[in-house]
């Protein structure tokens, strides 16, 4: 009961102050029964007619009064204009002139819907008398009117909404008095405004411009959300909002931070109390609502006194001098303990000062800061300007049952100019006068001379940084060179049979090396063996003959080509002989008699010397075929003394009528194989069907013999 007594005491109070303060800022620069929402600033202001947007009441007057800087002019817009017409605007008008007082000299005289209210006027000097007069009319709302300072051209009015402009992003320049009886917002920071919000009354509940001052919103357009939060900041109730097609938000400096109530980097010695609710409930359970409790969205009890009157305080020690920009309250925020502040006052002090309350702008009167409705929902109101202390105290003027509070206080830390920052260039006549004597002075020159070595040497890191991993890099590379180039040096010569697999790999080592880069001394003397030869001389590829078959082929003498019928495998290139090769021919070289041929991949049909690498026989040919070659007869005639023929032949014998003739030329300097003796060797019969064949064709027939190629020729 006492505390309701004492709540509505306060509310009375603070009701009949509230209304001084109304009377006393619509009396400055008015006069008359025709004036409605007025805010009159040294720099911009709003002022409409009576009842508006409703209809304004027959014969009425208002008169205002305004006055700027004398360096400035004045310029108006209308945000609104709606005047009912009579004969040269006689019954009812709005008319400006300059200058106040019996001199001032009329600027213009406004009614009807003739006048075009979208454009801008400017007075003659910084005075300007403007004068509403309402007589006997039917209809018409009246008008808002917003004004500033010459210097601010981007002014804007009160009813701009974010959907008035297209940009992504623009800057403008909102009048004082824009909060408002009417319109309405939608949204909070930092979600961003419907776009159908008015512009400076979210810039007011956003906190980046003030209702008695105005200011420049920095604004950003966006794409919209679906649903958009209603909150109570700055005396300003925003609605809830849904779906629309934009959003706006602000732009600003970004002091704004939690200083360390709800994060507990304000310790709980920090924070002090008047006095301390406290009880024991009927279970026996001792209850305590102290200073600490006094964390934003902290579960749990807040801070509660203990008394009910207006000398109760919450103060919180900072540690140190901050730039304090906001605070947010709440209640009990429990449910059984409707316990919150509605309205309150803010103290500010630095070590060894006085406690300053914060005041309304350009007045000498308390500013009262709207607190909460509820004890769980947050409310914010920032201080523009902004306070600088170290000490904060909260003082409630008015509350529900009893004044509890949870608290967060929004800011940053205050600039510190050093002698190491560049001047700010807005306050050039401070910084020459005082920051340029105390350089002379004080013992930091040399430190702000050595500073300029820093740059140079964080470059040369930078440099060396960079070439260090390059120069390992080149390094590393040439290495590599060398040591290719050593092994392709030192290699090991080997002696390789025509068509051994040792010539691929070595040209996949070659692409290998062309691929990586690594090449080495011996490179090109690798490479000479994969390029044509300069002379006639032959290559690896030759076919090699016994010195047995080299006697047959000397020995023996003939001009007649021997014909065959085309043989049922490929022929073998033999070196020295350049003739018309058919298909499905080959070569069977002649049998050891002591040891059988064999395929050189160990899967053949025939068991092959160990110290010699014969070529590969073709593949046998489908069951339908014959599964080995017949014999190839060779004759050889019409050659020099001691050097072989250039005329040879070679076919194959079949058991029918000879086929078409194979011509070639025989290269005498092939090369010689040893260890082969001389003689026929039959093949084997083919497996499966036995087929009649005689004797001789059974034979391999070689050539007969000839003289004898000199030892010689096995060294070349």
């Amino acid at each position: 009961m006492e505390a309701g007594t004492v709540r509505g005491k306060h509310t009375r109070n603070t009701g009949i102050f509230l209304c001084l303060i109304a009377t006393l800022s619509s009396a400055i620069g008015q006069k008359g029964d025709g004036c409605g929402h007025t805010v009159l600033g040294p720099e911009s202001g709003t002022f409409t007619s009576i009842n508006y947007p409703q209809t304004y009441p027959n014969n009425t007057v208002c008169e205002w009064e305004i006055r700027v800087h004398p360096s400035q002019r004045i310029i108006f817009k209308f945000g609104d204009f709606d005047i009912e017409n009579s004969t040269s605007c006689h019954l009812s008008y709005l008319r400006l002139y300059n200058w106040i007082g019996p001199g001032r000299r009329e600027i213009g005289k406004y009614c009807g819907p003739g006048f075009q209210w979208e454009r801008v006027i400017e007075s003659e000097s910084n005075e300007v008398t403007v004068q509403f007069m309402s007589g006997i009319h039917i209809s018409g709302r009246g008008f808002l009117v917003s004004y500033s300072t010459s210097n601010k051209s981007d002014l804007i009015t009160c009813l701009d909404k974010g959907s008035h402009f297209s940009e992504p992003e623009f800057s403008r320049y909102c009048p004082a008095g824009c909060l408002t009886p009417f319109g309405n917002i939608s949204g909070t920071i930092p979600l961003g405004y419907r776009d159908s919000s008015l512009l400076c009354m979210a810039g007011i509940h956003a906190g980046v411009v003030s209702h008695f001052l105005g200011g420049r919103i920095n604004v950003v357009i966006s794409k919209g959300i679906t649903y958009y939060e209603n909150t109570v900041a700055n005396n300003v109730s925003s609605k809830t909002g849904h779906l629309s097609r934009h959003l706006f938000t602000f732009k600003t400096n970004g002091c704004y931070g939690t200083l360390g109530m709800e994060s507990g980097v304000i310790r709980d010695g920090q924070i002090h109390a008047s006095s301390v609710l406290q009880w024991h409930d009927l279970s026996g359970q001792f209850h305590s609502w102290g200073p600490e409790r006094a964390r934003l969205k902290k579960p749990g009890s807040a801070w509660a006194a203990f008394h009910t009157d207006e000398a109760q305080w919450l103060q919180i020690d900072l540690k140190k001098e901050k730039k304090i920009t906001g605070i947010i309250t709440t209640g009990s925020t429990l449910g059984e303990y409707a316990f919150y502040v509605s309205a309150y006052r803010i103290f500010s002090r630095e070590d060894g000062e006085d406690w300053k309350v914060y005041k309304e702008a350009n007045t000498d009167l308390d500013k009262i800061f709207q607190g909460n409705a509820n004890n769980y929902q947050e409310v914010r109101n920032n201080f523009i300007p902004p306070i600088m202390a170290r000490y904060i105290q909260i003082n409630p003027v008015q509350w529900h049952q009893k004044a509890a509070l949870k608290v967060e206080l929004l800011g940053c830390q205050p600039f510190q100019p050093s002698l190491a920052r560049a001047p700010v260039q807005s306050r050039p006549p401070l910084l020459t006068t005082e920051i340029t004597p105390k350089l002379d002075k004080t013992t930091f020159t040399p430190d702000v001379k050595n500073n300029s070595v820093t740059p140079n040497i964080s470059k040369d890191v930078a440099l060396a940084a960079v070439l260090v991993p390059v120069l390992v890099m080149v390094l590393t590379a040439f290495i590599l060179v060398l040591v290719c180039g050593w092994h392709w040096r030192n290699r090991k010569k080997t002696v390789e049979a025509p068509y051994s697999l040792i010539y691929w790999n070595r040209t996949v080592q070659y692409v290998s090396m062309l691929l990586t880069g690594n090449y080495g001394t011996g490179w090109w003397k690798g490479m000479k063996q994969f390029l044509p030869a300069k002379n006639a001389e032959p290559d690896d590829t030759s076919v090699r003959y016994t010195s047995s078959e080299m006697n047959r082929l000397r020995a023996r003498n003939g001009s007649t080509l021997i014909q065959a019928e085309t043989a049922e495998y490929a022929q073998p290139l033999v070196a020295g002989v350049t003739g018309t090769l058919r298909q499905k021919s080959t070569f069977k070289p002649e049998e050891d008699s002591d040891a059988g041929y064999s395929d050189p991949d160990g899967n053949g049909h025939y068991d092959a010397p160990v110290p010699e690498i014969y070529h590969a026989y073709a593949e046998p040919l489908p069951a339908s075929s014959p599964e080995y070659a017949t014999p190839i007869i060779m004759e050889i005639s019409t050659h020099p003394t001691g050097t072989l023929g250039s005329v040879a032949a070679s076919t194959f014998k079949s058991s029918s009528s000879t086929g078409p003739s194979l011509a070639g030329n025989i290269n005498p300097s092939l090369p010689r194989t040893e260890g082969t003796p001389s003689g026929q060797t039959g093949y084997d019969t083919p497996k499966g069907k036995i087929i009649p064949v005689s004797a001789e064709e059974q034979v391999y027939q070689v050539p007969n013999s000839v003289s004898q190629i000199p030892a010689t020729s096995d060294a070349e």
